[in-house]
């Protein structure tokens, strides 16, 4: 019987369904593909072998699989997230709390819809870094293992990329999910304020962090994004002639797009065209403000939810005890406004407005990912500057609420996965996915890195 490993969210839900293969099947294939693999990867934190078999078990004694999008689909958490009878180990031991009781609201949806999760997968400490490592690991790239998955949710790209898993929930407070995917050569969503349930840490990093999927199609993504919205799933349609921006502009002064990364906005600009729509040169006019209220907002959020969780500084990792304590000071000097993100965020839907646009173009990211290397003990100061300069376009984002997608185009010179960010107006989930299916269409990506997963491909 060949290995479901490597099939879509959607063929595995599929199949299920119609009682062309069985839940438990499908899990059992995941779980010995990643015994097999993770420790190359060290994309997890736990697996849930037994108890993800027993689940699996349930899904396939159900009488309404026909209502299941998900049904049987194997999907691993972000350990930040609560899951049931599991600790929410926030990237370390040290900023570990208690086992936790219930499920988080988007664990209980993927439930509902069919998922069985195996896992929960690795992330810096606190979600603060766009690098995923520890003191006893470090997470890779599966298309180069030298290279980072990026972060916060490095273990869920690692994990979809790889095959560990078809589909993979994250999060996203200032890039956390659309670095990964554009690292990794997967599909990313952030979704605007409001549309997915967050509650995480002490007030979701001021309302900046969302949950999102990372997935191999945008067919995948569109469904998980659906199951965590609280919505049936909709069948996405080709859109119109739209009319969208293009824009080169880091948001951060003296940091570039390298020439791969502009010649991937580029290679996204002919795609649009190629679909009928309309491009135009409009650059985004970000304030000064915004970086320097971002990273204040950035070193606060995370010194709240220390505050929050009850956890001793002191035993942080030393890039996260800097980060946590200028945290403290910047909020409270006051450098941490309500009125500075409600700015931004009128500002960024005027910008459709006033340009007469549906959508922006921009890089996903500036520059090749990060080496693998340890990033846990090396300072603060070269956590920032890593951070920044390599990963700068997504975080305006965050601050204005709006939603935002990663959509692979190609690959770079040195051999990994480079992508694009769309972004749109509020209520825009839908018509992003949309035309990342028309990149889908016009070019297809690897959906897994090379010579990944390491069984026999489903014939499904």
């Amino acid at each position: 019987m060949p290995s479901w490993v490597g099939a879509t969210a959607k063929q595995i839900a599929r199949a299920v369904r119609r009682g062309d293969a069985s839940a438990t099947q499908v899990v059992a294939d995941h779980l010995d593909h990643i015994a097999r693999s993770d420790g190359e990867l060290a994309a997890f934190r736990v697996v849930r072998g037994g108890e993800a078999i027993v689940e699996a078990e349930k899904v396939d004694e159900q009488d309404d699989l026909a209502n299941l999008p998900l049904a049987g689909v194997p999907i691993a958490v972000k350990e930040n997230t609560p899951v049931a009878g599991l600790p929410t180990w926030n990237g370390s031991a040290a900023a570990r709390t208690a086992i936790a009781e219930d499920d988080h609201e988007v664990v209980r949806r993927l439930r509902g819809a069919g998922a069985v999760i195996v896992g929960v997968t690795r992330m810096p400490e606190l979600g603060l870094w766009a690098l995923t490592d520890d003191e006893g690991s470090v997470t890779r790239n599966p298309w180069q293992l030298d290279r980072t998955p990026g972060g916060s949710s490095g273990g869920a790209a690692a994990a979809v990329a790889s095959g560990l898993v078809p589909i993979a929930h994250g999060n996203d407070g200032l890039g956390s999910l659309r670095i990964p995917a554009a690292c990794c050569g997967l599909v990313g969503l952030k979704p605007g304020s409001g549309v997915v349930p967050c509650q995480l840490g002490a007030d979701d990093w001021f309302g900046l962090t969302e949950h999102g999927i990372l997935a191999t199609t945008v067919a995948d993504a569109a469904v998980g994004f659906s199951v965590l919205a609280g919505r049936r799933p909709d069948k996405l349609v080709p859109p119109q002639r739209l009319r969208v921006a293009v824009s080169l502009r880091s948001p951060v002064a003296g940091v570039r797009a390298d020439a791969p990364n502009t010649d991937a906005v580029a290679t996204g600009a002919r795609l649009l065209a190629a679909a009928g729509h309309d491009t135009v040169t409009v650059d985004p006019v970000y304030p000064t403000s915004l970086g320097l209220r971002g990273i204040a907002t950035w070193l606060a959020a995370a010194s709240r939810d220390v505050e929050e969780a009850g956890l001793d500084r002191r035993t942080l990792q030393p890039r996260s005890r800097r980060h946590t304590g200028l945290g403290a000071w910047a909020y409270r000097r006051g450098y941490v406004r309500e009125s500075d993100r409600s700015g931004w965020r009128e500002r960024s839907i005027g910008f459709f407005t006033d340009n007469s646009v549906d959508l922006l173009l921009t890089p996903a990211l500036a520059a090749t990912p990060p080496r693998a290397e340890g990033w846990a003990g090396r300072s603060w100061r070269a956590n920032m500057m890593t951070n920044i300069r390599y990963a700068p376009y997504a975080a305006p984002w965050n601050m204005a609420g709006l939603p935002s997608l990663v959509v692979p185009v190609g690959l770079r010179p040195d051999g990994l996965p480079v992508g694009v960010q769309l972004v749109g107006p509020p209520g825009s989930e839908l018509l992003l996915l949309g035309v990342a299916g028309q990149f889908e269409m016009a070019a297809p990506w690897p959906r897994h890195a090379p010579n990944w997963p390491r069984v026999p491909h489903p014939t499904p």
